[in-house]
């Protein structure tokens, strides 16, 4: 995988981490830009698609091959649930397992995201 095609100065993501992983936001600032939320639905169906089987070469490509959170993700991959679901402004891949150590290698993940995006990225709804 490469580099987003959504311009990250566009979009807001909002990392929502709960009980039993979390979900991560992504929509576009003006809800009127229809040709980026159609780049926002693609690229995380793509990434929730690549999650599902293991591939972290994305966000390592843009976050660090010592992204907190990656190496558990990467070794627990098959026992996390994602699933994507689009949303009027963008999308939402959604992320369970019933594992404390992969819940918390998701909230790791997601608080790496969250300092990695700066102004671009939210915790919570």
């Amino acid at each position: 995988m490469s580099r987003p095609p959504t311009t990250l100065e566009q979009t807001t993501h909002h990392f929502n981490p709960t009980e039993i992983g979390g979900a991560q936001d992504v929509v576009a600032d003006q809800s009127d830009n229809t040709k980026q939320i159609g780049l926002i639905r693609s690229h995380l169906q793509q990434e929730a698609k690549a999650f599902s089987q293991g591939d972290f070469g994305d966000p390592a490509q843009i976050h660090g091959d010592s992204m907190p959170g990656l190496k558990g993700l990467q070794e627990g991959y098959e026992r996390v649930e994602v699933c994507h679901r689009e949303r009027p402004d963008g999308a939402t891949p959604t992320y369970a397992t019933d594992e404390p150590a992969l819940v918390d290698a998701l909230h790791d993940w997601f608080e790496a995201q969250l300092s990695d995006h700066g102004d671009h990225a939210e915790s919570g709804y």
